[in-house]
């Protein structure tokens, strides 16, 4: 991961701490499940979301998408986007991708190009800033009526089984108002530890929830994972840990988001150990921290009873090269 300093970051992060985070509404009515026909994992997880979560029949969307494919190219991209686009209901404000592959579109992680289409502006070629995601920290509680785009999230698992188990977390965590930690880990792998930078803000932020954070590069034998943040290409020790349902874990590193890669950890590493949601690159971002979720934003507004998607989306800043992937509609701090 190639390095990268700018004055804007923490301005940008001390602002994000000073801003208000209301609570949110989405639900089942405003979300969208996408479908690949081609794809037998999909079809299934997208019948099992529908069916968990109510997803009403004319949410449920069916595209054809090349299966097989890390990436796809921007063609049978906008094409599936064009059919997406003509049939979703008005009311629709985000979207659950029921797949794992694929996760890119040229340049852009296929949750960014679903969300604001193909925009160039959001793809970096080097070591540079991409265009800033205007829900970003946004009040907004309805991004597509609001602001004409519609975030976008994953439901992808390492088998149909894997896919389930996330849903039913994500599912179980809603109301529970759980008992747990979030864990902030300051590594020894400087280029990759940016974030450490801001966890200062966490407390900014008032935390409903317990912070811990370390000076280590592994977390071991903790039972009460919530929110886990480092910055590492592979991170020991997730087999010592049990996550609470509805929780939020993610490592800073260049190619997280390649969710069938083996030079460095997938994010799906995080929900094969429990999480419920993590977020990863699938084009080398530099360490811009912008392009990174900041803890402080995800923790606030998850914890004042956002729904997943929408606080860990709010948390990015320049999110066109990474990829969100878990639950959508978990809501673990927000009332039934």
């Amino acid at each position: 991961m190639r390095t990268i300093r700018t004055s804007t970051i923490r301005l940008l992060l001390l602002w994000a701490a000073l801003a208000p985070a209301p609570a949110a509404a989405l639900g089942p009515g405003q979300l969208a499940l996408i479908v690949n026909t081609a794809d037998p994992y999909s079809v299934e997880i997208g019948a099992y979301y529908a069916r968990r979560r109510g997803i009403p029949p004319a949410n449920v969307i069916f595209v054809t998408l090349p299966v097989g494919h890390d990436e796809i190219s921007r063609q049978d991209f906008e094409t599936a986007k064009a059919e997406v686009d003509a049939r979703l209901p008005a009311t629709v404000q985000a979207l659950a991708l029921a797949w794992t592959t694929p996760f890119r579109v040229d340049c852009l992680s296929i949750t960014t190009a679903f969300a604001f289409g193909f925009d160039p502006a959001f793809c970096a070629q080097g070591c540079r800033p991409t265009r800033l995601s205007p829900y970003f920290n946004s009040p907004s509680r309805a991004p597509f009526s609001d602001l004409a785009l519609r975030p976008a999230m994953l439901l992808a698992g390492q088998s149909v089984a894997g896919g389930k188990a996330l849903i039913d977390r994500g599912v179980a965590a809603d109301a529970t108002f759980p008992d747990g930690t979030a864990y902030l880990l300051s590594t020894s792998d400087r280029a990759r530890n940016k974030r450490a930078a801001g966890y200062a803000l966490v407390d900014a932020m008032e935390p409903r929830v317990r912070v811990e954070r370390l000076d280590a590069d592994e977390l071991r034998d903790r039972r009460d994972v919530l929110f886990y943040f480092t910055g590492l290409p592979a991170v020991a020790g997730l087999e010592t840990l049990r996550f609470r349902p509805g929780a939020i874990a993610d490592h800073l590193t260049s190619s997280g988001g390649v969710l069938t890669g083996r030079a460095q950890m997938s994010v799906l590493r995080w929900l094969d150990a429990g999480a419920t949601a993590s977020y990863g690159m699938v084009v080398e971002p530099c360490n811009f921290t912008t392009k990174f979720p900041q803890p402080a934003l995800a923790i606030a507004r998850y914890t004042r009873g956002e729904t997943l998607l929408e606080a860990y989306w709010k948390s990015v800043a320049m999110p066109g090269q990474g990829v969100f992937v878990g639950e959508p509609l978990a809501a673990p701090f927000r009332a039934r």
